[in-house]
């Protein structure tokens, strides 16, 4: 049981003890920073906060330093197509997350052998004005047989149309900047 997948996550791309303090007391947390050089120091404060709060922590595209570092798991983005994991230096519990955008990215998460796919986006976002919507995001969670996670223009407004997805869990960014106590799912 304690090993089982969080349903809640939260990205986030720097060391904010007041942020994570304030997040959801159900919420995961994965660093991923694309901007910077991985600091150590950085991740090492993140997962002795995220363990002092019994929360899972996962490092984004960098699974050698998240085993280094005794995390929770990794968190593969969808450009990373690598497919020569290491798998056997992993311990039993570290779970490995994928992201993808449509059916050739989940295959690949597939043949990656992750745990779970984050599918995105579901939603509007400032990044993009593609999104998949409530029915592209239902049928392509279909085409696989791993656990979901649902990311992308996830807010409090739009947060009850989460019930009509068939996923797992859900992933945000903005949805946390916005101050949300709790989250049931």
């Amino acid at each position: 049981m304690h090993d089982q997948l969080p349903k809640i996550f939260c990205f986030i791309n720097n060391y904010e003890k007041n942020y994570i303090k304030r997040l959801p007391k159900n919420t995961a947390i994965i660093y991923r920073n694309y901007n910077k050089n991985l600091n150590k120091v950085e991740i090492i404060k993140i997962k002795t906060l995220c363990k002092k709060d019994n929360r899972k922590f996962f490092l984004a595209n960098n699974i050698k330093i998240a085993i280094q570092l005794n995390l929770d798991g990794v968190y593969i983005p969808s450009f990373n197509k690598e497919l020569k994991i290491n798998y056997f230096t992993k311990k039993k519990k570290f779970k490995i997350l994928g992201s993808a955008h449509n059916i050739l990215e989940i295959r690949q998460k597939e043949n990656q052998r992750v745990n779970c796919i984050f599918l995105s986006p579901v939603f509007i976002t400032k990044k993009s004005n593609k999104f998949l919507g409530i029915y592209k995001f239902n049928n392509l969670a279909n085409y696989t047989s791993k656990k979901i996670i649902c990311l992308g223009g996830i807010k409090k407004n739009n947060l009850k149309k989460i019930k009509l997805l068939n996923t797992y869990g859900l992933s945000s960014v903005s949805l946390f900047k916005q101050n949300i106590k709790y989250i049931s799912f």
